[in-house]
């Protein structure tokens, strides 16, 4: 575990698992900013560390970067001792997602080894993570948990069966751990995030023209859920661009 922080007030631990340079660094960013501290988790240590540095300079916060492997249930677990040895888990987002190709593959060209492994990425790791700091927020009565979803949580394509398979599964995990906790003060919810994430438009330098959804603007969505009084929770919210035009 590496840590970059500057001094600052805490309101608990956000921790996001998947961070990457586009959404999962927006979300770890925003939460930060809020007052947060926050851990961010990923496979790759070294470019987790660079995005930790960034943010808790620009944030004034304090930022742990945290190995991970989603697949690999003895890693999910020591990468909790990390998180929990920080404090209470106040949200968890999970945006993690095995890599898979920009074209269609077809059925019989995945090897059972990319499925298993689409399919772990996909849910068993939110599984892992979720039973990680469920009992946490159980006993405080309060937290929040947050499944990044997609286009292909709601319909199966052709060609695109390692992805599907497992957001379809990460759906049904995230209605029933709604339903069995919410009464108990856990928020669960599921982003379906339909349509291509671009880089943060404070990034880009100009004012031009982009399809490309703004991480920064999808990441506000999430504070928003964290925010909601219970009495109007957000269980499942569909996220597309405009330009993006409901067939």
């Amino acid at each position: 575990m590496r840590s970059m922080s500057s001094p600052c007030s805490s309101k608990g631990i956000a921790a996001i698992v998947g961070v990457g340079p586009k959404l999962g660094c927006s979300i770890a960013r925003k939460f930060a900013y809020e007052g947060y501290t926050v851990a961010i988790l990923a496979r790759d240590l070294a470019k987790l560390s660079r995005f930790a540095e960034e943010i808790a300079r620009e944030a004034k916060a304090q930022v742990f970067a945290i190995r991970i492997d989603c697949s690999d249930s003895k890693s999910v677990r020591e990468a909790f001792e990390g998180v929990l040895s920080l404090g209470f888990v106040e949200i968890l987002v999970y945006n993690a997602s095995e890599p898979v190709s920009c074209q269609p593959t077809k059925f019989t060209a995945i090897s059972l080894e990319s499925f298993k492994r689409s399919l772990a990425v996909s849910t068993v790791g939110p599984f892992h993570c979720a039973q990680q700091v469920i009992p946490g927020m159980v006993e405080r009565g309060r937290g929040t948990i947050i499944f990044t979803g997609s286009s292909a949580s709601l319909s199966g394509f052709a060609g695109n069966c390692e992805l599907s398979c497992g957001k379809f599964a990460l759906r049904g995990l995230s209605q029933c751990l709604a339903g069995e906790f919410q009464a108990s003060g856990v928020h669960v919810a599921h982003v379906i995030i339909d349509g291509v994430i671009g880089m943060p438009r404070s990034s880009r330098g100009d004012q031009s023209v982009d399809l490309t959804m703004d991480p920064d603007a999808l990441a506000q969505t999430y504070w928003h859920i964290h925010n909601q009084d219970k009495s109007a929770w957000t269980q499942e919210i569909n996220l597309r661009s405009s330009s993006n035009q409901i067939p």
